[in-house]
């Protein structure tokens, strides 16, 4: 239990991590499960919590798309089914058009200017569905042809 709270108390942390920390340390798979249980119990440990505050912080910090999100939330221990119903919470407040928009803005922001086929790669990168993509292409090419007449 000391060896759990310890590393919760250097930051948050999911069930998964939590279980691989305490195997690593000696601790036998009864331990570990008396001992996430326990965690849980106190509210110490939260899956749910966790991946909200996480999705929260990651998209105020690096705005990217469903399909990334739920990808990295994955590679931290959080099951599919909880990744996919938080990233749709998520995106209930936030358009991932606008989350695009952002993530091409903090690229052009460094003082290049992204052609579209950057722009392309930068959106894929970063987990945005092949629709929010076309549209935000079809919405560069408009806006370029907008600059050139005028």
């Amino acid at each position: 239990m000391q060896l759990g709270v310890g590393f919760l108390a250097r930051r948050d942390r999911t069930v998964a991590q939590v279980e691989e920390y305490l195997s690593s340390k000696g601790a036998s798979p009864f331990q570990v499960r008396q001992t996430v249980r326990r965690l849980s119990d106190l509210r110490y440990l939260n899956d749910y919590a966790y991946a909200q505050r996480w999705v929260d912080n990651r998209l105020a910090v690096r705005p990217m798309g469903v399909e990334r999100l739920k990808a990295e939330l994955q590679a931290k221990g959080i099951s599919e089914v909880l990744a996919a119903r938080v990233t749709a919470e998520a995106l209930r407040v936030i358009d991932e058009r606008v989350l695009a928009q952002c993530a091409l803005q903090a690229a052009q922001r460094h003082g290049r200017r992204l052609t579209s086929s950057q722009m392309v790669r930068l959106l894929r990168q970063r987990g945005f569905s092949e629709e929010t993509v076309d549209r935000m292409i079809e919405e560069f090419k408009i806006n370029q042809e907008l600059v050139y007449e005028e």
